[in-house]
């Protein structure tokens, strides 16, 4: 057979270009290590179905959800492609990329689909579709898939709420069609992020694994299907509502990136694979950073927002970012969402007097917006109702006392890209905390559904933006974790993990957000004595502990903190950027710890690494298990010590008196004997090479 084989990192795609129609997706794994000669006797012709193609469609045999779906106004023609093109460029380092061009010129379509394997050996690819005939073609759907073998018996997914995100859920990859859609108009707080399918029971550290992501924050799809004839696949797209995408003649639909990941020993290189390909856009040195609002709220008075900035940088805290309140009679939050100014009964200066003084004591200073919402009572919507996202006759139900603007319309857009190019300017802002608080309801855009639009329009708004002010930091906040995924994540620097800062609820969550986010970009901040959220009291060390392993900050009234509690604030600031060129850029690791009231995580360089033991609930068994660390090379040496306070009530091993050199077998094999520790402890371990 004609082929096309990619690989890079231990990885395989197998194009099978043989034809006819699209090229058939016969391999995506472990490399196998052959040429194309060899592939006929590798891969033979399944005895069921024929390997899915690019594009899945009966014209192929295939009788599972199309790849492709939608109508044109007059006479029906199923698509049947021919394929004019196949350009192949490979990487010199691995990888590469396929480029298909196809048309159907009976049904009035070309198509482009693009593969990409990027030198981790993540794969990422995208569909575009012309209509080349004169009546309208309506698009219904358009998805990306790659097949997985039969072995994948368990799919692993995520749901959740707010202040709870990231709840994973197992169950049997069996046949029929599993998917997770969501209506949400932003990737939501029950948005999987990833669907995972794998070997039998596979972890963190074991078993195979295949995953697919929607790089999109809008409506979006990830589904898992298997037939009777033994043919499987992970799929994701764009979700369309009918009416959404009518394509006029020569006009183009292009999906979204969808990223697939595998693994052949489980969920941690398949996440690795993936933060490689954030970490291909380098960041700054993250601050760590104080945000006010769990501090004081709607209350703006200049003399305490100043007394929380000493004292924040009192502690080592790099960056100071003022939350919703700032601006016009903004007091609460059912007014003001929208009017952009600085609220001058409060400011009557302006923000300058704050963030002066922030910078005279050698922060940054970030500024709270939530561009894309409105609340009714507002100038703005009292001066133009007709930006809201909505039919003119009605409004969509209001959730937290706000609309949504449409952002696709251009006076809106326009508004607010001066406005906030504006108040970047005047206060040489270093930060934005970009907030979207309410799900999308009812959107109506040019009286057709309107989330397509919108979530584009927020793209070129942060594009454009960035462009103004490329030293600009912009973080995804969603009422928490609710827009979390690559479309955001191209134009923003970290996400807000969850509003939830409970660090007992927080190790979850962070946990599982960290299977597609790297620590660097996962907002982690120490939260008050009793969270406000859940109510629940923790003690100081765990809180800190919690943060240390993302991109650590801090929301808690300081000024209320005792002279002992700051001060032991300000050591673990003090540990978290030592260490922070460790946490921020190596691999992240998990151990299947058998322990399930205990996690056991870290962070690993060739030459560092730093773990955490976390004691979660009360144990069952008398005795701890053993501390086995992932991820270190077997062959070397490395002095192992404690980093950090040590929780209270903590019986420590003897290792821990002074430190300790042994090898990476041992550590990972056999491992190091546990602390006694009560529930909600966490003990922080340093390990070096020697």
């Amino acid at each position: 057979m004609s082929s096309v084989i990619l690989s890079a990192a231990g990885a395989a795609l197998v194009l099978d270009t043989s034809g006819p129609g699209l090229p058939r997706v016969r391999h995506f794994g472990a490399d196998l290590g052959v040429g194309g000669q060899d592939l006929a006797a590798v891969l033979p012709p399944s005895p069921g179905a024929p390997a899915p193609s690019l594009l899945p469609a009966q014209a192929e045999s295939w009788y599972g959800r199309p790849g492709l779906s939608g109508v044109r106004d007059g006479e029906h023609w199923p698509v049947r492609w021919s394929v004019e093109n196949v350009e192949v460029s490979a990487e010199p380092g691995g990888g590469g990329t396929v480029t298909v061009t196809a048309a159907d010129e009976r049904a009035g379509l070309r198509l482009v689909c693009e593969l990409v394997m990027e030198g981790s050996g993540l794969v990422r690819m995208r569909h575009a579709v012309m209509n080349t005939a004169a009546s309208p073609y309506r698009l219904e759907g358009l998805v990306c898939t790659l097949p997985v073998p039969a072995r994948a018996a368990e799919l692993l997914d995520f749901t959740g709420r707010w202040a709870l995100e990231k709840v994973p859920q197992r169950r049997e990859f069996t046949r029929g069609v599993w998917s997770r859609e969501n209506r949400r108009g932003r990737t939501g707080h029950d948005g999987t992020g990833l669907l995972i399918a794998g070997t039998g029971g596979f972890g963190f550290r074991s078993g195979e694994v295949w995953a697919v992501h929607a790089g999109w924050s809008g409506d979006h799809v990830h589904y898992a299907e298997r037939l009777p004839e033994g043919v499987s696949l992970l799929g994701a797209g764009e979700l369309l509502e009918p009416g959404e995408v009518v394509l006029a003649q020569d006009a183009t639909y292009r999906t979204p990136w969808v990223f697939f990941t595998w693994s052949g020993s489980g969920l941690d290189d398949a996440s690795h694979r993936l933060h490689e390909h954030l970490r291909a856009r380098p960041l700054p040195v993250r601050p760590v950073t104080l945000n006010n609002w769990e501090a004081t709220y709607f209350d703006h008075g200049l003399d305490r927002l100043l007394e929380l900035a000493e004292r924040a940088a009192a502690a080592g805290i790099e960056r100071f970012v003022l939350d919703d309140g700032w601006f016009r009679h903004r007091r609460h939050d059912r007014a003001g969402l929208g009017d952009w100014y600085v609220d001058e009964g409060v400011w009557p200066d302006g923000l300058h007097p704050l963030a002066d003084r922030v910078r005279e004591l050698g922060m940054q200073f970030g500024l709270w917006f939530e561009p894309e919402m409105v609340n009714p009572d507002s100038d703005l919507a009292r001066e133009h109702p007709d930006w809201i996202l909505a039919r003119p006759e009605r409004m969509p139900p209001p959730q937290r006392n706000q609309q949504v603007l449409d952002l696709a319309r251009p006076e809106a857009y326009a508004y607010l890209l001066e406005r906030i190019d504006a108040l970047v300017r005047e206060y040489r802002l270093d930060y934005i905390k970009w907030d979207h608080n309410r799900d999308i309801a009812e959107p109506v855009h040019d009286g057709a559904p309107g989330v397509h639009a919108q979530t584009l329009a927020t793209y070129r708004l942060l594009d454009e933006l960035r462009e103004r002010h490329p030293g600009l930091e912009i973080e995804s906040c969603s009422s928490g974790g609710a827009r979390i995924d690559y479309g955001i994540l191209a134009r923003t620097d970290r996400v807000w993990t969850s509003d939830c800062n409970d660090a007992l609820d927080r190790q979850s969550i962070q946990r599982w957000t960290g299977l597609l986010v790297p620590p660097e970009r996962m907002g982690a901040h120490v939260g008050a004595n009793r969270d406000h959220s859940t109510g629940r009291m923790l003690p100081l060390a765990f809180r800190a502990a919690t943060a240390l392993f993302g991109h650590m900050g801090v929301e808690w009234d300081i000024t209320s903190a005792t002279a002992e509690e700051l001060e032991e604030l300000a050591t673990w600031i003090a540990l978290h950027k030592r260490l922070r060129p460790v946490l921020h850029s190596g691999r992240v690791v998990r151990a299947d710890h058998p322990d399930p009231t205990a996690f056991l995580h870290g962070v690993v360089l060739p030459e560092r690494g730093v773990f955490a033991y976390v004691q979660l609930t009360s144990r069952l068994d008398v005795g701890p298990a053993p501390l086995r660390l992932p991820g270190l090379d077997p062959e070397a040496t490395y002095e192992v010590r404690l980093a950090g306070p040590v929780p209270e009530r903590t019986v420590l091993p003897e290792w821990a008196a002074e430190p300790v050199r042994l090898r990476g077998s041992v550590l990972g094999e056999l491992g190091l004997p546990a602390p006694a520790m009560r529930p909600a402890s966490a003990l922080v371990i340093e390990v070096e090479r020697v």
